[in-house]
């Protein structure tokens, strides 16, 4: 085969080809940055060989994750996107050795799909979390290149003189590199004596990154709320520990933020109103989880002090 024909063929490959992160995340089994990590572990495979971190796939190619056969001609699913609040002493993993509660309990099942948390957030700090079952979409909202700005509700203890601000949002050299707020607002003192409540945003979700940013100027951050991702902010009345699913709309002003294409299906007809009728659902239903939590958690309890 002459130079040029190998060039032609490898340039009609790549045009029908995927790279295999994506495809995995396309299906729903992860988000692309975790995928990535799965094929550098050895846990993907292509026609029966260990894939490597680069591999582009075709519809034809077989591809298996810890064994199971990834599905590329079922039907793709709509894109859906959950809007949950998450409390404080809650955690972001799929599970606790511990038998703490995580975010994920009292999501809606998915069959053939799992969710995929959009950002952490840490089991002291609460607020807005977004979930969805499109892998891209989640990459994309996390990746930095995309530059998707947050916005944090932040009470500090001690003293924030003018110079501090100006600091926190010119740059401070932290142990993973410069860090900044893009902005600092400055909320009306509700005299809680030296604890003062600002607004904050910056483009990035590196672990701890506000209170690593406050604390660097010998300052304590004593309570943490998300309030705002991109453009989306948290419906004022969802309770702590509910979730809500987004109307079609609403996805698509993520899409477009992540620059993807519009979704046309969705599950949601017309955005519930968070109405008395429906918060009273929502509240009973916590109320239940709650209890159910407990009884389990005294269940375990017993089990382990008769062995």
């Amino acid at each position: 085969m002459s130079e040029k024909s190998k060039l032609d063929k490898n340039k009609s490959d790549k045009n029908t080809s995927e790279k295999l992160q994506k495809v995995l995340a396309n299906n729903g089994v992860g988000s692309r940055r975790e995928m990535e990590k799965w094929i550098e572990q050895g846990r993907v495979s292509v026609n029966g060989k260990i894939a490597s971190l680069g591999d582009r796939v075709e519809m034809h190619d077989q591809i298996r994750v810890d064994g199971h056969q990834i599905s590329r001609q079922k039907e793709r699913s709509p894109c859906r996107v959950l809007m949950y609040n998450k409390p404080e002493g809650v955690i972001c993993s799929l599970k606790d050795p511990d038998g703490r509660p995580t975010v994920f309990d009292r999501l809606p099942r998915l069959v053939g799909e799992r969710w995929i948390g959009i950002g952490r957030l840490d089991i002291n700090t609460s607020g807005l979390l977004l979930f969805t079952n499109d892998g891209e979409l989640a990459n994309r909202l996390m990746h930095p290149s995309y530059e998707i700005e947050r916005e944090y509700a932040v009470r500090v203890f001690g003293e924030v003189t003018p110079a501090i601000l100006r600091t926190l949002t010119k740059g401070v050299e932290l142990e993973d590199g410069v860090a900044k707020f893009n902005a600092i607002h400055v909320r009306p003192n509700e005299d809680e004596g030296l604890n003062h409540w600002f607004n904050v945003t910056l483009s990035e979700g590196r672990n701890r990154e506000v209170r690593r940013l406050w604390e660097s100027q010998g300052l304590k951050v004593s309570r943490l709320m998300r309030v705002r991702y991109g453009n989306l902010e948290m419906f004022k009345r969802l309770p702590q520990g509910a979730w809500v699913e987004l109307e079609l709309s609403t996805v698509n002003e993520l899409r477009n933020m992540a620059k993807l294409p519009p979704e046309t299906e969705t599950k949601v007809h017309e955005q519930d109103k968070l109405d008395h009728t429906k918060l009273s659902r929502m509240r009973r239903s916590l109320r239940k989880h709650k209890q159910t939590k407990v009884v389990g958690q005294r269940q375990r309890a017993k089990t382990r002090s008769r062995k």
